[in-house]
C-alpha cells in the first residue's frame, strides 16, 4: 500500500501536457494544474482558452495562481530522486573491483574496504566500519589502508600484530618476541625499519643505475673504437685487395705477352718452313720443265743421255716429320702457379702484420699449479702446462 502511494503521489508531481515533473506548477479555477509555462504556451496556440484536462472553456484567460503546495511537494521529489541517483551511482563506484580489498561483512556484492582492523583480521567498507569509528571499544582497534591476508601480519607464535622489526634477524616481530626470543636484539618500529629498507633498496637502485649508466657509456666508447677500427679495417682491406687485384691483373697481362710472343715465334718458325719449302718447289718445277721440253724431241738417245743431268737430287730434309704444334701447354698453369706464389707471399705479410698487432695485448700468465688439472704438468717457471696422451703428446705454450 505504501508503495502504491509512492506511485500515485509520483504520478502527481506530472504535468499532462509535458508529462515531466512540475516546474514552476500553476493551478487553473477549475482546480488542475500545470507548468506555468506548458500551460502558458498551449493557450497561446489556440483560439479558445479551454483546459487541457476537464476540457472547460473559459469565456477570458483565467488568472493563474502558484500552487506552493504541489511546488514543496516537487522539491521534496527532485531531492529524494538525487539522493536515490547519487546513492546508487556511490555504490556503483565503491564496488570492489579487480586488484582491490573486498570488504569481509559484505554478503552478495562485495563493496570496496575502506579500512582494515589488526585486532579483528577483518577489512570493512565505508558502512561497516561506522562502529570501529562511533563505538568506544572499537576506537581502541588498529586501523590500516585495507590490506589481503591480514592473517600474514599476525605472529604466527603469539598470535600478536607484527608492529616491530628486529635488524638483527631482519624478520617482523611482535610485541612479546622483544621480550622473549628477540631479548637483546636490535629492534625498532615498522616505520624505522620501512625507511631503513627502502633507503637500502633506493641506494642499491641507484647503484645499479650508476653502474649500468657506466656500462651504456663503455659500449658507447667500445662502438666508437669499433668504429675507427672498421674504418681503420675497410682501408687495409681495400689496400690489399686492390694490391692482390694489382697482381692479378699483372700476371694477367704477363700470361697474355708470353702467349703472345710463343705465337710470333710460331708464326716465324712457320714463315721459315714455308720460304724453304717454296724454294724446293721451285727447283723441282725447273726440273719438269727441262723434263717436259725433253720429252717432246723424237730423239729417245738424247733423253737418255742426258737424264743423269735431269734426275732430281736427293732430298736434304725429311718434311714427313717437320712440324709447328702450338708450344702453349703448362703456360696458364705456370702463370697460376706464379700468381698463388705471389699472393702466398702477401698473406705471409698479412699474417706478420697481424700478430704483431695481436701482441701488443699480450699480457704475462703464470699457471697456478693447485688449480691445475691432476692430469697436467707445469713447467718449473708455469708457463708451460702438458699431458699426456694415448693418441698424440702436446704441449700448451703461454706468452
Amino acid at each position: 500500500m505504501a508503495a502504491a502511494n509512492y506511485l500515485q503521489s509520483e504520478d502527481q508531481f506530472l504535468c499532462s501536457i509535458c508529462l515531466d515533473v512540475f516546474t514552476d506548477p500553476v493551478t487553473t479555477s477549475c482546480g488542475h494544474n500545470f507548468c506555468k509555462n506548458c500551460i502558458n504556451a498551449h493557450w497561446n496556440t489556440n483560439d479558445q482558452y479551454l483546459c487541457p484536462m476537464c476540457k472547460k472553456v473559459f469565456s477570458t484567460r483565467p488568472e493563474l495562481h502558484v500552487n506552493t503546495f504541489i511546488s514543496e511537494m516537487v522539491v521534496q521529489f527532485r531531492e529524494s530522486e538525487q539522493q536515490k541517483t547519487s546513492s546508487s551511482s556511490r555504490s556503483e563506484k565503491q564496488v570492489a573491483k579487480p586488484g582491490e580489498v573486498p570488504c569481509d561483512v559484505c554478503t552478495g556484492t562485495k563493496l570496496k574496504a575502506l579500512k582494515s582492523c589488526l585486532v579483528c583480521l577483518t577489512s570493512y567498507c565505508e558502512t561497516h566500519l561506522e562502529p570501529h569509528l562511533t563505538a568506544s571499544r572499537l576506537k581502541r582497534h588498529q586501523l590500516i589502508d585495507p590490506v589481503e591476508n591480514l592473517e600474514d601480519r599476525m605472529c604466527t607464535k603469539h598470535d600478536k600484530p607484527l608492529e616491530l622489526f628486529c635488524k638483527t634477524d631482519q624478520t617482523c616481530v611482535c610485541m612479546l618476541c622483544t621480550v622473549l626470543d628477540h631479548k637483546m636484539h636490535d629492534v625498532v618500529s615498522l616505520k624505522e625499519g620501512y625507511e631503513g629498507k627502502k633507503a637500502e633498496l633506493q641506494a642499491e637502485i641507484q647503484q645499479m643505475i650508476q653502474k649500468r649508466q657506466l656500462k651504456i657509456q663503455e659500449i658507447k666508447q667500445s662502438v666508437d673504437l669499433s668504429e675507427k677500427d672498421a674504418d681503420r679495417e675497410v682501408a687495409e682491406g681495400v689496400q690489399v685487395f686492390t694490391s692482390l687485384m694489382e697482381s692479378v691483373e699483372r700476371g694477367l697481362d704477363e700470361l697474355i705477352d708470353t702467349i703472345k710472343e710463343k705465337q710470333k715465334a710460331t708464326e716465324k718458325r712457320a714463315e721459315a718452313f714455308i720460304k724453304e719449302l717454296e724454294h724446293d718447289i721451285s727447283g723441282l718445277k725447273k726440273i719438269g720443265t727441262e723434263v717436259e721440253q725433253l720429252s717432246c724431241s723424237e730423239d729417245q738417245l738424247h733423253l737418255l743421255q742426258n737424264f743423269p743431268s735431269l734426275k732430281v737430287a736427293p732430298p736434304t730434309k725429311n718434311w714427313t716429320k717437320v712440324r709447328v704444334p702450338p708450344s702453349y701447354e703448362g703456360t696458364v698453369l705456370r702463370a697460376v702457379a706464379q700468381l698463388e706464389e705471389t699472393l702466398s707471399k702477401k698473406m705471409r705479410k698479412l699474417l706478420e702484420a697481424e700478430l704483431k698487432r695481436v701482441q701488443k695485448y699480450a699480457v704475462d700468465v703464470t699457471l697456478d699449479p693447485d688449480t691445475a688439472n691432476p692430469e697436467l704438468i707445469l713447467s718449473d717457471d708455469g708457463k708451460q702446462e702438458s699431458r699426456v696422451s694415448h693418441q698424440a703428446d702436446f704441449t700448451l705454450k703461454f706468452k
